[in-house]
């Protein structure tokens, strides 16, 4: 059996009332896949700032995960020489 360890490091930025993240993940050959995610506070909302980290934070993860999962296609793709029709998030 062999292990094997991915890192995901996420970046959260506020700046009045918007909060970004970045989600990067080094993959196993080393090459990076960031996913970024925003989340908008309106004006009359509360001020709680964690609430603007989790949704932004979300947002930068789901979209790190549709690169993954295109990035796997376009290598099942090559390899089988064949296109990938139902390979989903």
């Amino acid at each position: 059996m062999r292990n094997k360890t991915w890192n995901v490091e996420i970046v959260i930025t506020e700046n009045d009332h918007v909060t970004k993240a970045e989600a990067r993940l080094r993959g196993q050959n080393a090459e990076l896949i960031v996913g970024e995610g925003t989340a908008h506070r309106n004006r009359s909302d509360e001020d709680v700032p964690h609430i603007g980290d989790e949704l932004a934070v979300a947002r930068a993860l789901s979209e790190l995960t549709h690169r993954l999962v295109n990035e796997a296609a376009t290598e099942i793709e090559t390899h089988t020489g064949k296109p990938v029709t139902r390979l989903r998030a």
